[in-house]
């Protein structure tokens, strides 16, 4: 062999073990997310559970075992004891603490409350599923608290949206499921891990796609991940959804909401210029839309 080769060939190799590492690390990183706990809340001088808000909320720490995971819970009192009770899944990267900031639209048209960690979040055991069945836990969760014969709400953020979404095709035909609030939704998980990749300063053109197609064959979906796309499975349902997208969101393109609401049977679209996937709720004039468009769809829509 010539040193030219030689030295192709060492290269050749260094390259495939160093992709075979990006990978990896990938992967890794996007099942084993950032955690939002007390402790984080606490260390950035936000309410760290609902007692803690300006206006203080009653409320139950709980911690619920179902058959597929261990899942720590608020059961929060609302003002409206006709009311549904409404469930509230948050996004990748977030946990319980992100309900905090969406109460109050919903608070006074509720009865109850749940706010829930999903696995590999917040206080929550285990890895990140990536949004592939935490619906089946939350579907136990509901039978565990006793609440499948009451009206339902479900309410959720970025992954927890999509989640609301395959929960509701799973369970309206024998729940009472007043309808589904999705705020930033996505239709396929490579759209937002894309995203999250490029706001870290992470390369994805050679590793995010064998990355998913990883995680996708262990989480037991395949590599292409069949039967996630949101907007397929929002065709099926027949409650109302509201979904809430800015137009200037990084991580989930408002196209996919406009997608999702296209397919399904009965929804609504508030579009709200100029905001981004996180700050929906920190900026007012982006906070008093969302909330103005909760509120609208829970007295039409949610009430008993």
């Amino acid at each position: 062999m010539t040193p030219i080769l030689g030295l192709i060939q060492i290269l050749a190799i260094g390259f495939a073990i160093g992709l075979v590492a990006m990978i990896l690390t990938t992967a890794w990183m996007l099942t084993h997310p950032p955690r939002r706990s007390y402790a984080w809340a606490i260390a950035r001088s936000q309410p760290g559970e609902p007692s803690e808000l300006d206006e203080p909320l009653r409320f139950e720490d709980d911690t619920i075992e179902t058959k597929n995971a261990i899942v720590p819970i608020w059961d929060i009192e609302g003002r409206d004891p006709n009311g549904p009770v409404v469930l509230m899944t948050h996004g990748w990267g977030s946990s319980r603490q992100g309900a905090l900031k969406r109460m109050f639209p919903i608070i006074e048209h509720a009865s109850r409350i749940i706010a829930w960690d999903l696995p590999g979040h917040g206080e929550a055991p285990s890895q990140a599923r990536m949004g592939v069945d935490e619906h089946m836990i939350a579907m136990e969760l509901i039978e565990t608290l006793g609440i499948e014969s009451t009206p339902i709400v479900l309410f959720g953020w970025s992954m927890g949206a999509g989640i609301s979404l395959a929960l509701c095709a799973q369970i309206e035909s024998s729940h009472d499921i007043r309808g589904v609030i999705c705020e930033a939704v996505y239709r396929t998980p490579p759209t937002p891990a894309r995203a999250v990749l490029d706001l870290r300063g992470m390369p994805h053109r050679l590793n995010l796609s064998p990355a998913m197609a990883l995680i996708g064959m262990k989480l037991g979906v395949g590599a292409r991940w069949g039967g996630f796309d949101r907007a397929e499975i929002a065709s099926v349902i027949e409650a109302p959804i509201l979904l809430i997208h800015g137009d200037a969101d990084p991580v989930s393109p408002v196209g996919d909401s406009r997608s999702i609401a296209d397919a399904a049977k009965q929804a609504e679209l508030c579009e709200i210029e100029g905001a981004g996937h996180n700050n929906i709720w920190a900026d007012p004039i982006y906070r008093d839309r969302a909330s103005e468009a909760v509120r609208s769809f829970m007295t039409r829509f949610c009430a008993r």
